[in-house]
């Protein structure tokens, strides 16, 4: 039996906590991937994941969307455990941009960022309008509007990157979820993507972003979970996480942190002795 979509979450207030990880440990085969960690998510910011590769950053972002059941813990989504919600209850609280988005099917680009109505397909208080409103207004944000009705297998891998977070916007749950969003776009994009982000949290969504570029970090989150062999080492705003020792010993790498001199903002870098 297929269980109903339910109502809509109510608008979230700020501050309210959207998602929760307590005491969280995830096993991946015979690995832990993810050991005591825990976190929380507030609507109204911008949360950044960051840490070196294998830190276990899109695990937690999994786990926190409900996908990777852990071992030990709990995650909690809107005050509820996630496992308790259905798939598409859950798809109505929070949305999900994967690291690498890929369809077997030729849709159109238009038609990807459709899919993120699914959810509403069952509501009769969304009429036909609604999604195409709420269509137009990701695509328009990611500027995607102008290849609408091209195939999604013939973008470059920047333009397929900026669909597929379009079909999350247009999903307008309280909660989103971007693993590495940033990864495969031009600096013009780049910034354009986080200016996103800061806009849904301004907007009351919570925000949680998997990101490497710790400028970016330092420029549009509110706070920075920092990750080194699946724990979270320090949270805080990125002034107080970004420090040179402690990115400098999670990183294995000399790390340089300067203030920026025009905003009140880092710059971060490499120390390279030439």
């Amino acid at each position: 039996m297929i269980r109903p979509y339910g109502r809509r979450p109510r608008p979230p207030a700020p501050g309210d906590i959207l998602a929760e990880a307590r005491d969280l440990r995830v096993r991946l085969g015979a690995r832990d991937v993810l050991t005591d960690v825990a976190l929380t998510v507030r609507a109204g910011e911008v949360l950044a994941l960051a840490g070196p590769n294998g830190a276990g950053k899109s695990t937690l972002l999994s786990a926190l969307a409900g996908d990777v059941p852990p071992v030990r813990g709990t995650v909690s989504v809107h005050g509820r455990r996630a496992a308790d919600w259905s798939a598409p209850e859950l798809a109505l609280r929070r949305a999900v941009l994967p690291q690498a988005p890929a369809l077997s099917f030729p849709f159109t680009v238009e038609e990807v960022v459709r899919m993120g109505r699914a959810p509403y397909a069952a509501d009769p208080a969304t009429t036909p309008a609604d999604d195409d409103r709420a269509v137009a207004e990701a695509m328009a944000a990611t500027e995607v509007t102008a290849f609408a009705a091209r195939p999604f297998s013939t973008l470059s891998g920047g333009e397929r990157a900026r669909t597929a977070l379009a079909r999350v916007l247009a999903q307008r749950a309280p909660l989103l979820l971007l693993d590495e969003p940033t990864a495969a776009l031009d600096l013009r994009h780049q910034e354009l993507v986080l200016r996103l982000c800061r806009s849904r949290a301004l907007a009351g969504d919570a925000v949680v972003v998997v990101v490497h570029d710790l400028g970016l970090a330092a420029a549009y989150a509110h706070r920075v979970a920092l990750l080194r062999a699946g724990r979270v080492v320090a949270t805080g705003t990125p002034a107080e996480v970004f420090s040179e020792r402690l990115l400098s010993d999670v990183y294995d790498q000399p790390v340089e942190v300067f203030p920026h001199p025009r905003t009140d903002g880092l710059l971060i870098a490499p120390r390279r002795d030439l």
